[in-house]
């Protein structure tokens, strides 16, 4: 017999059914057993009589073993119907029973919605943990949106296309995460922070709309917020001006939110464009919450943030940029651009949710002399950028089309739209917020020596 799924137990009424799962809960009573027994469609009771010879084996077992069940799908009567569960309806008597697998006491509730466990217990047990209903209502829903998002694109001419996990290092804003390469002694790999060179490269190419969901990688100063490793929705499009990719996205969240969010309300379309000095005279920050009320979580208040500075200063008092430094200025005199970068606005535009920032992206620069300005406002000289960048330099001079893009924190905007407090809370397997993986002990010193030596590397101890 085929096993079945235990949500459509509630239209096989009549019928002999298979089903396995998870243990939810058992009350014995007399010679009566009741057993919920859910899987990742729903929940179910099942109920078993001492006049089974399977009774004294359904005795022993406790929450969460794991559990094959054939029995008759049976409606319960009117008064015992569970109008709570989606197969409150039935119950089914179970004819056979089979343990597949026991299972220790759990180290913490799986029924509630987790909120009172200490981060590093849930971390160390994400597997566990990620049985929660609310959990699971989560990786349905990021499911959910990862797909409606890659069918919109889809359907209007994007290409979805893979780019490099281990690339070259480059300065974009934040610290790299390093792999050493063993066939090239002494040189290094970086994971990408985003897809930033490889995109503007597949417009060199010629293929107009891309995008991906990319996994990023920043060795960062980690909030609830942010992740060492993280997914982004990436996209870049040719010979578009900033409107039309403004208007592409308020069309795509918009039709998301309606489709599978439609207890969310939008507070205000067209999205408000807001410039930067506007936000940070009004609000103190460039990225406002303007709700009407702070704790409505159904109220969604979307704005663009444009007309950013291109550069702003370190704490060194050298010349950063703002966003990273492939964003086009305002101005296309390279002299220009050096002689006054403190007045320079760069074509930069972030989408802003309830307070967060939840995409962000430029217009770019696609002329190699603007570029070289750019890089030397930064402090290379010509020659570190064409050793840094030269592989950028040398597609444009090829011929590469105007070009712009944006990236989504597909994290960020999920933790949003869910209600949730952290983007841990819609990432199966997340980092805790000092970087670590407890589950699995990463990271890890435990290298071992022979390949540490095929590396080239050695590990410097610890002072005591």
């Amino acid at each position: 017999m085929e096993r079945v799924s235990i949500a459509s137990s509630i239209s096989s009424i009549g019928e002999e059914i298979k089903i396995s799962g998870f243990v939810d809960s058992i009350r014995l009573h007399g010679s009566v057993l009741f057993l919920d027994l859910r899987d990742f469609s729903g929940k179910v009771q099942a109920v078993i009589t001492s006049q089974n010879e399977n009774f004294k084996a359904a005795k022993e077992i406790r929450a969460e073993w794991v559990v094959e069940i054939v029995g008759m799908v049976k409606e319960r009567p009117e008064k015992m119907k569970n109008k709570d569960s989606q197969t409150g309806d039935v119950e089914i008597e179970i004819s056979h029973l089979k343990i597949l697998s026991r299972a220790k006491t759990v180290p913490f509730e799986t029924s509630t919605y987790g909120y009172e466990v200490g981060e590093e217990l849930r971390m160390r047990y994400r597997y566990l943990d990620l049985r929660r209903e609310r959990l699971k209502k989560n990786m349905e829903m990021r499911h959910s949106s990862v797909l409606h998002l890659r069918n919109f694109l889809s359907n209007k001419g994007f290409i979805e296309i893979e780019t490099p996990v281990l690339t070259k290092s480059t300065p974009e804003g934040a610290r790299d995460f390093l792999v050493p390469s063993r066939k090239q002694s002494g040189s290094f790999y970086a994971l990408p922070q985003s897809p930033q060179q490889y995109k503007q490269l597949l417009m060199v190419a010629g293929i107009e709309k891309y995008f991906q969901f990319a996994r990023c990688f920043r060795d960062e100063d980690l909030r609830a917020d942010r992740q060492a490793e993280f997914t982004q929705l990436d996209m870049e499009l040719s010979f578009v001006e900033k409107e039309d990719i403004l208007s592409l996205i308020e069309e795509m969240v918009t039709e998301m939110i309606g489709v599978l969010f439609p207890e969310k309300k939008i507070k205000e379309k067209p999205f408000p464009r807001i410039s930067y000095s506007q936000a940070m005279e009004e609000w103190g920050t460039d990225r406002p919450d303007l709700r009407e009320n702070k704790e409505d979580k159904d109220e969604m208040a979307f704005a663009f943030v444009t007309d950013f500075p291109m550069f702003e200063k370190t704490k060194e008092g050298k010349w950063s940029a703002a966003h990273h430094p492939f964003t086009m200025p305002t101005e296309d005199d390279p002299r220009k651009i050096t002689e006054n970068p403190e007045d320079l606005k760069g074509m930069q535009y972030d989408l802003v949710l309830n307070g967060n920032e939840i995409a962000g992206g430029s217009l770019r620069s696609h002329k190699p002399e603007i570029l070289e300005a750019v890089f030397s406002v930064l402090g290379y000289t010509k020659e570190e950028s064409e050793k840094r960048f030269g592989h950028l330099f040398e597609a444009f001079s090829y011929g590469v089309p105007p070009h712009g893009g944006i990236a989504f924190g597909l994290e960020r905007f999920l933790m949003v739209l869910l209600g949730e407090e952290s983007i841990r809370e819609v990432i199966a397997f997340p980092k805790t917020g000092d970087g670590r993986d407890l589950m699995m002990g990463a990271p890890s010193s435990e290298i071992d020596n022979k390949q540490l030596n095929e590396l080239g590397l050695s590990k410097k101890e610890k002072k005591q």
